[in-house]
């Protein structure tokens, strides 16, 4: 595999894919022709397959959802949605992003850098199943209707920063797609698996152990709202996954 489409394209389409705990499931079918829904409306907005497009959204299946359909039509760059405003005003700056994806009744500090700098604004509403969503936009535009090459830049990170400025980590449509299948044999991960997520989904130990490595098993994922101890227990109850990935901090 050397593309993310190649992760999900061969899956039955009604196998479960992305979910959430106390939410219906999407299916591998309903993540495909969201995927091509997502690259129409990024084409009509003159965004492009070698543009950059940052996520600002809360963790759960609509920002793994994001991040895979995104990712299959051009650059994401997922980040914090806590970050305050002069720390996005940095990091978007920083990746010469030309777009950003923010829920829609989101009117936080990311949406007022992003008008700052004059970014496109995609609202994203929030649809049913778990991880089905609809995006809007007045930008308008045109843009060549392709899709991501092997050597494109698929995911955009930054370093902590913890010894000097974060740097930017440029990671390739054929290194995300490696890494899931490595994380696939290496747990021997099957379409029977079922992941619980409570990891981050703006690093890459939540995009790329748990959700691209899942998906590249035809395997499910259950996105938390992020971890919460006093709901950790009641949410193994309910999705009763296979595994879960986490820090040890947790």
């Amino acid at each position: 595999m050397e593309r993310l489409a190649e992760l999900i394209q061969d899956h039955p389409d009604t196998d479960n894919a992305i979910g959430a705990p106390g939410r219906d499931w999407m299916t591998y079918g309903d993540l495909k022709n969201l995927t091509l829904t997502v690259r129409q409306t990024l084409r009509a907005a003159g965004i492009g397959a070698q543009d950059r497009v940052a996520i600002v959204l809360p963790n759960g299946p609509e920002m793994a959802a994001a991040f895979v359909t995104v990712a299959q039509s051009a650059t994401t760059a997922p980040l914090n949605l806590a970050y305050k405003e002069d720390e996005f005003a940095f990091y978007l700056e920083d990746l010469k992003a030309k777009a950003i994806i923010v829920q829609t009744d989101y009117d936080g500090p990311a949406r007022r850098v992003a008008k700052r700098f004059d970014m496109i604004v995609i609202e994203l509403t929030e649809n049913n199943p778990a991880g089905s969503f609809t995006l809007s936009t007045t930008a308008t535009g045109s843009a060549a209707d392709t899709v991501p090459e092997s050597d494109d830049v698929a995911l955009i990170l930054h370093t902590s920063g913890t010894t000097s400025r974060p740097k930017i980590v440029p990671l390739l449509q054929s290194n995300v797609a490696a890494s899931a299948v490595n994380v696939r044999d290496s747990l021997a991960l099957t379409k029977d698996d079922c992941c619980l997520n409570v990891m981050p989904l703006f690093h890459i130990h939540g995009l790329i152990a748990a959700v691209s490595g899942s998906l590249a098993a035809g395997a499910s994922i259950s996105c938390a709202p992020g971890f919460d101890a006093l709901k950790f227990y009641s949410w193994l109850e309910e999705v009763d996954p296979s595994w879960y990935t986490a820090v040890p901090t947790m």
